[in-house]
């Protein structure tokens, strides 16, 4: 698994709405403007995350919202909407069957436990980050670049 940057993309739009709500209707040029991306990849991820129940898109005049508290929206949950495959592949193994050495004969099966230890793991700490956390920390980062004469 390499968690592509389709996923940070789809963070990046996700806090862009919920900072929107009320404010502006959020569409994919907007969303390609924030993000730099072409507006298809951008569509391409809102579809991928409107197909996961995590947003709702307005039908003809367009406009996302999310479906979901932010509280309720996992890092895990992003990822799997973009990449549902993405998790069976963390780590990957080396073909080496059919060889006579004992240890090609056995690397497999030796790596599997371990390395679905880590899937495990992985997939437990992305669940425990939340959209709401991210939105946090981006309010953080906000209020502290603020320059100094400004906040008086």
């Amino acid at each position: 698994m390499q968690i592509s940057t389709k996923c940070s993309i789809a963070v990046h739009c996700l806090i862009f709405i919920h900072e929107a709500k009320g404010i502006a209707k959020v569409t994919s040029a907007l969303l390609a403007q924030s993000t730099g991306c072409n507006p298809v990849v951008i569509r391409n991820i809102m579809s991928a995350l409107k197909k996961a129940g995590l947003i709702i898109v307005a039908r003809g005049t367009g406009g996302a919202e999310l479906s979901l508290k932010p509280d309720e929206i996992t890092l895990y949950a992003i990822y799997a909407a973009l990449e549902p495959d993405g998790m069976t592949s963390l780590i990957g193994i080396h073909s080496c069957e059919g060889r006579k050495c004992p240890v090609a004969q056995n690397i497999r099966q030796v790596l599997q436990g371990p390395y679905q230890q880590i899937e495990d793991a992985v997939i437990q700490t992305m669940k425990g980050i939340t959209l709401q956390s991210m939105i946090e920390e981006f309010h953080h980062r906000v209020a502290s670049s603020v320059p100094k004469d400004i906040e008086k």
